[in-house]
């Protein structure tokens, strides 16, 4: 009798331990057609993920069909641009008591730093990709940080005045769970009185 209740109990219990990772599982499934906009603060786990996602050792210039005569606030690259040379700028960038600091270097030795607080908002949007994957949905992803920003100096100093705005964004693919290896790109634009431009480039694996 005592055995009999003994394996019952024990079958219960690896159930429970089988249900419980089924749903652990089920927590991270996006399911066909997902889309959601959530904009609210970080919790400790999106804090941790900062700390780890960090931005390649390069950048790009955004330059739409009208080239540099679009961009405010960089008039120092403009002789470099118009050389051609701006094809490979250098980044450094890091992410240390809640502030991102982002250095460039271009080719001819220009250099500038923006420095961006963290905001305390962030807009995560997901949705569905809609592609031809067996089992659950692939989602795009982007943490979203639009802010102030703090200051710019060498090449950036000139376009950066009171209040200058920036949006940080982090883009990458995955399921409902986070982590910082879904997120492959970057994108850092910046929007003021004197400024008007883009940087974006890939995260590090």
């Amino acid at each position: 009798m005592f055995r009999s209740k003994l394996i019952a109990a024990t079958f219960a219990f690896l159930l429970l331990l089988s249900l419980s990772d089924s749903a652990l599982a089920c927590a991270c499934c996006a399911e066909r057609g997902f889309r959601s906009t959530v904009v609210g603060s970080l919790d400790d786990y999106q804090l941790g993920l900062l700390k780890d996602m960090k931005m390649a050792d390069n950048a790009n210039l955004y330059i739409d069909e009208a080239g540099f005569e679009s961009i405010r606030g960089l008039s120092e690259l403009d002789k470099e641009y118009n050389e051609g040379s701006l094809e490979k700028i250098d980044l450094i960038s890091s992410y240390l008591n809640n502030t991102w600091k982002v250095t460039i270097k271009t080719p001819a030795g220009k250099t500038g730093t923006l420095t961006l607080p963290r905001p305390a908002k962030v807009t995560v949007f997901k949705v569905d990709q809609f592609e031809k994957t067996e089992g659950d949905a692939v989602l795009y992803k982007e943490f979203v940080f639009s802010g102030l920003v703090g200051s710019g100096t060498g090449a950036f100093k000139a376009g950066i005045v009171k209040p200058t705005k920036f949006n940080l964004i982090f883009m990458g693919k995955g399921n409902m769970c986070d982590n910082a290896e879904d997120f492959t790109n970057w994108r850092l634009e910046i929007n003021g009185a004197k400024a008007r431009y883009a940087f974006y480039g890939k995260m590090k694996a």
